[in-house]
């Protein structure tokens, strides 16, 4: 029986946990991030992972990091270490431990959008498709060889979370066949990536949700489906900060500065950009619930030339 060890942490790795869990393999050990604080309380919270491998009565270990566990790793004689989604450094030296070595489930079609926001990135960037690629990891950057990939088409009102969600059980399937292949011996040859068409998947950061109106509508829309659920697309309104969770293109012809309100009703709040306008379906104030723009007009006011702000 193959021993298969699994290191994640967040919820996109779940359907590949719970892949391996159904298949014919013994699963040593889960490997997944240490708690972290979390909310106002700052209460330590395990990921998702923790919480489905202890459902699962999998042995799990939360290391600061990898770097010493090659000994460890060793001791549960591995014969595959799968990741995906762990969050934390792979050590060189870890890689070469279990005997097929290490198998990552990265959520794009490599080697475009190498990096920890491959899902987020590819909706920015107005990508039509992306994928899940199964790689033979290596000490570089998500740039070991590949072994199988599978392409997944991107929505015109995908969201990350919605794109990812699909992602997920698509590794899960695809890592799933790994699994049987190598049951038989099959194990596939890792080809390699040409390094000359990568495109890197930088990690998100929460500056970048503000929303520069001058952009053009359609990259604002994108922009808001990408950093949904995080750091979420904001802007200013007399001071107040409101996060916008859903939005869609409307086209016009207005000639006002961007950012000025040109409507405010019931269907939305319609913005002006550096081209067409975004129309607002859904946003959230500071500290409170998350609301289609309806409701947000019956205690809070916005009038029609008012202006969207960057602070």
């Amino acid at each position: 029986m193959l021993r298969v060890g699994f290191a994640g942490t967040p919820e996109f790795a779940v359907p590949c946990l719970d892949a391996l869990a159904a298949a014919d393999v013994a699963i040593p050990v889960v490997y997944t991030q240490p708690d972290r604080a979390s909310g106002r309380g700052r209460k330590r919270l395990g990921g998702a992972i923790k919480t489905r491998a202890q459902a699962l009565g999998l042995h799990t270990e939360q290391p600061d990091s990898l770097t010493d566990v090659d000994t460890t790793c060793a001791d549960h004689s591995l014969d595959l270490l799968v990741v995906v989604a762990y969050g934390l450094l792979i050590p060189e030296k870890l890689l070469a431990v279990p005997a097929h070595g290490c198998v990552n489930v990265h959520a794009s079609l490599l080697p475009r959008w190498r990096g920890a926001a491959p899902v987020a990135r590819a909706i920015e960037a107005g990508d039509s498709t992306t994928g899940v690629s199964l790689m033979q990891m290596d000490r570089g950057l998500d740039t070991g060889g590949v072994l199988a990939q599978a392409t997944e088409a991107i929505h015109r009102t995908d969201t990350a979370a919605t794109l990812e969600r699909r992602l997920a059980h698509l590794g899960a399937q695809m890592l799933q066949q790994l699994i049987v292949s190598a049951q038989r011996g099959e194990w596939p040859i890792p080809q390699p990536q040409d390094s000359g068409s990568a495109v890197y998947a930088a990690k998100l950061d929460k500056q970048e949700g503000l929303i520069d109106w001058s952009a053009k509508a359609i990259e604002l829309d994108r922009r808001v489906r990408a950093f949904n659920p995080w750091p979420i697309a904001y802007t200013y309104h007399h001071g107040t900060r409101l996060r916008i969770w859903e939005a869609e293109v409307q086209s016009t012809r207005n000639q006002v500065a961007p950012g000025t309100v040109l409507s405010a009703d019931s269907t939305g709040i319609v913005v002006q950009a550096g081209a067409d306008a975004l129309r607002v379906v859904t946003v959230q104030r500071p500290g409170g619930k998350t609301l289609a723009v309806a409701d947000l007009l019956r205690g809070y006011r916005i009038a029609t030339a008012d202006r969207m702000t960057s602070k």
